[in-house]
């Protein structure tokens, strides 16, 4: 069955998890993602003022690795791989609460900070499309994050009745991915002429039960639960919402797309402090902390996770 035309809402802004995005009706082709048209709003270039050598050039430095503030499953991540595993490759790595995404991007960008876990490849694409003096790279996979499907009113995918309302995330590349969870429960099938990651509700060729789809952005969503019958989101957003982990009706494995990677600045990607980095990072015990700790359990998932 082919889809009828489905209303679009205006998304808000979103300024959670240093995320600030506008909704585009559709993106344009980028290397590795869809971006929308507004993007991710880019920010005033401030050049740095001196020719000093960074801590990425500095042997013994400390390598601050950067997520946004109040995640506290990344800053855990990052504090067990200082504490634990970069001491062994002789490096020192101290976790750095940034703002926002721009903040962080343009840190790693320009050294300031010496890498972030926060983002996939996916949207380092966006970042890095909507702001061309960037230069980053997604240097190596280090886990998945809990992403699935969610209701207050319903037990199963199989209990979504037709006509049902469902949240996807307003940004494009977890629009894609919010429907790619939608088609592995058999709620839809996307055109198969699009490419998956750049697909947007628009794309989807059939909706056999009819399902109405509202964007919303990340802090939204996991409140705005109980009026949905059911959401597409980050565990995380939901636990710090005090959702039961129980309302998680579905949750295929995040593909490899999706994967958090370690993003350095390009220019510094041979510098032997930022291959000591990619290695810790890389190191067994990262995925054994991620497979055994409860604090970061369910929420970010080792590469392996299936």
């Amino acid at each position: 069955m082919t889809t009828e035309p489905t209303t679009r809402p205006a998304a808000p802004v979103d300024e959670t998890h240093g995320f600030t995005l506008r909704r585009a009706r559709r993106w344009p082709w980028v290397a590795g993602a869809g971006l929308a048209a507004a993007g991710v709003a880019a920010a005033v270039v401030v050049p740095r003022l001196t020719a000093d050598p960074v801590a990425n050039e500095v042997p013994g430095a400390t390598l601050y690795v950067a997520t946004a503030e109040g995640n506290a499953r990344e800053q855990a991540l990052v504090e067990f791989v200082a504490e634990e595993v970069a001491p062994r490759y002789g490096i020192e790595v101290a976790f750095k609460g940034l703002a926002d995404s721009n903040t962080i991007n343009r840190a790693v960008s320009e050294g300031e900070v010496a890498a972030t876990v926060y983002q996939h490849e996916l949207w380092l694409s966006q970042v890095l499309e909507a702001n061309p003096d960037f230069e980053e790279t997604a240097a190596t996979p280090v886990f998945r994050w809990g992403f699935g499907l969610w209701s207050d009113r319903w037990g199963s995918v199989e209990e979504i009745p037709d006509g049902a309302t469902i949240s996807l995330y307003s940004d494009p590349a977890n629009e894609a991915q919010g429907l790619w969870v939608l088609e592995r429960a058999d709620l839809i099938t996307l055109d198969p002429a699009v490419d998956e990651w750049r697909a947007t509700v628009d794309d989807v060729a059939e909706n056999p039960k009819g399902l109405q789809f509202t964007l919303l952005d990340f802090g939204a969503q996991s409140r705005a639960l109980p009026d949905l019958d059911a959401a597409v989101g980050y565990t995380e957003y939901y636990l710090a919402a005090k959702v039961p982990l129980e309302k998680q009706i579905f949750a295929p494995p995040a593909p490899d797309e999706f994967a958090g990677q370690l993003t350095v600045g390009t220019e510094w990607l041979d510098e032997p402090n930022i291959v000591d980095l990619v290695e810790a990072f890389q190191d067994p015990a990262v995925q054994e902390y991620l497979a055994t700790d409860p604090e970061v359990q369910g929420v970010l998932l080792p590469l392996d996770a299936r």
